[in-house]
């Protein structure tokens, strides 16, 4: 295991789990976000929160036991920031947390990157 896939690894597992557990606890600093791109404020534990800490329990899981889990997760994730990106450009709802959710997108893509070439 590079120590680059692991970093990448670790972080991804952290911001997804601390985002997801922000979601599920619905903190009011994420209603405006929301709002802004036409998403049901109703999605933000479920499919929102639940899908960023599964995402990122699963990289934690590939980390720990079993490798192909983590690639799944990893894939999973990345799937879920290009479509969260994808609403905000459907909406052209552009606030400065928009960077948020390309580092997200970037931790996620090179966590699955890395991890395909170890393979």
């Amino acid at each position: 295991m590079s120590a680059l896939y692991f970093t990448l690894a670790v972080v991804t597992v952290a911001f997804n789990v601390f985002s997801g557990t922000a979601s599920m606890l619905r903190l009011a600093i994420i209603y405006p976000l929301l709002d802004g791109a036409n998403v049901p404020r109703s999605w933000l534990v479920f499919p929102i929160g639940v899908l960023k800490t599964a995402g990122g329990l699963g990289v934690l899981a590939g980390l720990l036991f079993a490798p192909w889990i983590g690639t799944v997760a990893a894939a999973g994730l990345v799937m879920f920031w290009v479509c969260a990106l994808y609403t905000h450009v459907l909406a052209n709802f552009w606030p400065r947390e928009t960077i948020l959710a390309l580092v997200f997108l970037a931790l996620a893509a090179g966590t699955l990157a890395t991890d395909l070439l170890r393979a």
